[in-house]
């Protein structure tokens, strides 16, 4: 997927198409985890969709849920939405990030005579 050490590095068409590849996984991950918070709000609370929406919006949003949380299997589930959202932060930005640290990288290690 990446040029290799002794490669150079890639042109600016090859990257452009890295980053929107990197960018629609980050944007797939974040919306199935939004779709699953959405899910388990409706199911766990009750809550109508557009409500759940909001709620499981805000909570990966690092903002936390906006209605209150009335049953013992919705505090569990939000315990946990709580926490895979926070994994999720770290997921995508890695994902987001790693063409460009990885273009960083593989430049200060190209091989000068091969026209990096």
């Amino acid at each position: 997927m990446y040029e290799r050490a002794k490669e150079p590095l890639a042109a600016a068409p090859l990257f452009a198409r890295r980053v929107l590849r990197h960018t629609a996984v980050a944007a797939g991950v974040i919306a199935l985890s939004l779709a699953a918070g959405i899910v388990g709000y409706h199911h766990f609370e009750g809550l109508p969709w557009i409500d759940a929406l909001l709620n499981a919006s805000m909570l990966m949003g690092g903002m936390g849920p906006v209605d209150a949380l009335h049953t013992a299997p919705g505090k569990l589930f939000a315990s946990a939405y709580a926490l895979y959202c926070g994994l999720v932060v770290m997921l995508t930005t890695g994902i987001l990030l790693a063409p460009f640290l990885h273009r960083l990288m593989h430049h200060f290690h190209c091989d000068p005579g091969r026209g990096s």
